[in-house]
């Protein structure tokens, strides 16, 4: 059996046919589904390219296909493709097939419909939270309460009409957006984390240091991750007298708008925008070179970078939304949007090489929770009930034509 997954990320295609991926989902990422189902048929948006960068990972291959989307980025780009997007959608669905769909997005709000009119299985990963997502301050854009309201609702009618849901939190999504009653439902991230990726001890007590590095990982297409939050705390940090040095990893349309504001800050000599790094060695390397991991997000599903943060055995401060407080205790967290709560966070944890060292070994204890094993076990229970379901619904079919 074919299981078809559609998501909302955006890939790249080069003239020999090839499907490239610049951060992440490669072609390892789909073999998980490969260990229930015969093929995936992955349905996404598709751009055009001349030539893949060298950095980029190839993300189809044996058993591995792609249905191309339109690519669009924006409401309003999907509003003047939407037919085409619609059509291809669902023609990419054989009768045949079982369907995932990873939520919140809106190419699953195109297909969904059509499944639920058919009454046919489906699964959902629930990924993402709308509801934060266009929290005030995560978009600039002049429709964000509209959306905010209209995609949670909408995700609370998907989960409820799903077969089986699967959540990257434990409890945080799936009180906002229950299952069905009687639906299958587990919980797991997306998260990939093999034992190269854990450090093998704790990092130790450093009484000596005086000069720290902060990192944080997150895209700037969007200010979901807060960074404009995190300059302002640094300078305040910096402005009391601390010496820090902050490393940001990621890309996107925010990315000048946030090197200006940290010349306005005078923070220049001490801000380093590192754009877009390969996942692996090289977010690894920056990861240990830094003392503290800082994620004040203003919207989160369960935060991959923060759990690979806490495999490096590096000390971190998160945001009080998502699925963070399932990773952090509450000493280690603010309100999101808090500049001067973070500073003093930030002030408080550097200051205490103890308590840098207690929370490397919590941290470094809790990702073992997060390895590949441990998650796989969840996501092939998941895909059996998908298939089996899917099964059991053909055969009816059948009986009744």
């Amino acid at each position: 059996m074919k299981v078809v997954v559609s998501l909302e990320y955006r890939f790249d295609r080069t003239p020999d046919g090839r499907i490239w991926t610049q951060t992440m989902f490669p072609y390892s990422f789909w073999l998980r589904y490969l260990t229930v189902f015969d093929r995936v048929r992955v349905v996404a948006r598709v751009r055009e390219v001349n030539s893949a960068e060298p950095h980029w990972e190839r993300a189809d291959g044996e058993r591995v296909s792609f249905e191309r989307l339109p690519h669009y980025i924006g409401p309003w780009q999907y509003i003047l493709q939407s037919r085409r997007i619609h059509k291809s959608a669902n023609k990419a669905i054989g009768l045949q097939d079982a369907v995932i769909l990873r939520v919140g997005s809106q190419i699953a709000a195109t297909i969904e419909p059509m499944l639920r009119k058919s009454k046919r299985p489906f699964g959902l990963e629930v990924v993402g939270d709308p509801h934060d997502t266009f929290a005030p301050g995560a978009i600039k854009h002049p429709l964000r309460p509209l959306f905010r309201w209209s995609f949670s609702r909408q995700l609370v009618q998907q989960c409820s009409s799903a077969s089986a849901v699967a959540y990257v939190t434990e409890r945080a999504l799936q009180r906002r957006y229950p299952p069905a009653v009687g639906a299958f439902s587990t919980h797991y991230s997306s998260i990939d984390l093999s034992a190269s990726a854990f450090v093998s001890a704790p990092r130790p007590v450093d009484d000596s240091k005086r000069s720290f590095t902060i990192v944080t990982v997150g895209t700037l297409a969007q200010l979901y991750k807060a960074p404009d939050v995190l300059l302002d705390a640094v300078a305040d940090c910096e402005r009391n007298g601390l010496d820090l040095r902050l490393s940001l990893i990621g890309d996107g349309k925010h990315r000048l708008e946030l090197e200006a504001k940290t010349k306005a800050l005078g923070l220049n000599a001490r801000i380093k925008f590192l754009g877009q790094l390969p996942a692996g060695d090289q977010v690894r390397d920056q990861l240990d070179a830094a003392d503290l991991f800082v994620l004040p997000s203003r919207q989160e599903g369960l935060p991959r970078a923060m759990i690979e943060a806490m495999a490096r055995a590096l000390p971190c401060i998160g945001s009080t939304v998502g699925g963070i407080p399932e990773l952090l205790p509450e000493e280690d967290m603010v309100q999101p949007g808090d500049r001067e709560a973070l500073a003093g966070k930030i002030r408080e944890i550097i200051t205490a090489p103890d308590r840098m060292a207690r929370m490397s070994a919590r941290n470094l204890e809790k990702a073992t929770e997060y390895r590949d094993d441990i998650l796989g076990e969840r996501r092939t229970a998941f895909y059996h009930y998908l298939r089996t379901r899917t099964e059991a619904w053909l055969e009816s079919r059948n009986e009744g034509s």
